[in-house]
């Protein structure tokens, strides 16, 4: 009886719902209406807030000193264009750039201080592609992936690597350097600014293409240190970015013999290529620009953009071409798509240098 009363209870309840005006769910259906409008516009003014503040964020960046570090030892020519760089930054950020110099290690020290900085845009990375083109093992989380690693900002400069001689030896040429190695082979050595490095990897391709022995002398401490050897006769010749080695060119402590460069530099019209002498041969060293993972991209972007306005600044451009430095501005995208084709094309000869380390 008990669950009897109660059905008919239930019954009364549902005949009363089913009996309710319409008029009253219609009202119930409108303010579930207007509590998803509600919502909704909460989350429009979320969105248009946080845009807003992502605007504000790019708007004032930056608004303290910039710290960029640097893999690259004081004096060589990837800091020397570094740093013309970052004084154009300076100018147009009204704000300090400072270059933190951490070498050593084949770019991991320089690689992990980087890595560990804080992902706001006040501290970014400008490695050379050596920590993109590392002899497999010879060190610590290297090579560089990206965007594993880290977020690409951009390209800074390409610049082909030239062939310094100590003018002392009486050899004027590239020519004449090969038939002088193929004479005395491993009588002549040279100078590169860390193992593994491009200056390294210049070297030995030159071997490989003349077929020719040399002895490989590394410096830790930049062109600076091997500049003194070259001159002082200790060591033949050095191979380095142009703008390393321009004063010495200029005094006339050194003679330039070859440029990698694709075609004859515009400053440089009486300089031969190597591929005159070595047809296609080119090593061409280049720098990115490149942020801790997880800055924010409105960062990364203003960065990006400020960068590629500082290179096409021609006061700029002129002065880094004059140290056969080219400005190769880069969106983000493009900079990335470039590391990535760059590994591909210098991957066979790391993987003979690797097979050369091992037979020693």
């Amino acid at each position: 009886m008990l669950f009897s009363g109660a059905a008919n209870n239930q019954g009364m309840k549902a005949d009363a719902l089913r009996s309710a005006p319409s008029s009253a769910l219609s009202r119930g259906k409108v303010m579930d209406l207007r509590a998803d409008s509600t919502c909704l516009k909460c989350l429009l003014l979320l969105v248009i807030v946080l845009a807003g503040g992502a605007r504000a964020q790019a708007g004032n960046y930056p608004d303290k000193p910039v710290r960029i570090i640097s893999d690259a030892a004081p004096g060589g020519a990837i800091d020397t264009n570094l740093r013309i760089i970052a004084e154009g930054l300076s100018k147009k950020w009204a704000q300090q750039v400072v270059i933190e110099n951490r070498p050593g290690a084949g770019g991991a020290i320089s690689a992990t201080a980087a890595a560990h900085a804080p992902p706001d845009g006040y501290t970014i990375y400008a490695p050379a592609l050596s920590v993109f083109l590392t002899i497999p093992g010879k060190a610590p989380n290297l090579p560089l992936k990206l965007p594993r690693d880290f977020t690409a900002i951009g390209i800074t400069v390409l610049q082909p690597q030239s062939i310094g001689i100590n003018p002392k030896l009486g050899i004027n040429s590239l020519p004449e350097l090969i038939a002088q190695a193929k004479k005395e082979p491993d009588s002549i050595s040279y100078a590169v600014t860390g193992v593994g490095r491009l200056t390294h990897l210049t070297g030995e391709l030159l071997q490989i293409r003349a077929n020719i022995k040399l002895q490989m002398v590394p410096y830790a401490g930049g062109s600076a240190q091997s500049l003194t050897d070259v001159t002082a006769g200790r060591v033949s010749l050095v191979i380095e970015g142009y703008a390393g080695l321009a004063g010495a060119y200029q005094s006339g402590q050194l003679k330039a013999l070859a440029v990698a460069s694709e075609k004859r530099l515009p400053h440089l019209p009486d300089v031969p290529t190597v591929a005159e002498t070595l047809p296609g041969f080119i090593a061409v060293g280049w720098q990115c620009v490149v942020a801790p993972v997880g800055t924010p991209n409105v960062i990364v972007r203003k960065i990006s953009d400020d960068l590629r306005a500082v290179l096409t600044d021609p006061e700029i451009r002129d002065k880094l071409a004059a140290r056969g430095a080219y400005v190769h501005p880069a969106t983000p995208t493009e900079a990335q798509a470039f590391v990535r084709s760059q590994q591909e094309l210098w991957k066979p000869a790391l993987e003979h240098v690797a097979v050369q380390f091992k037979k020693e």
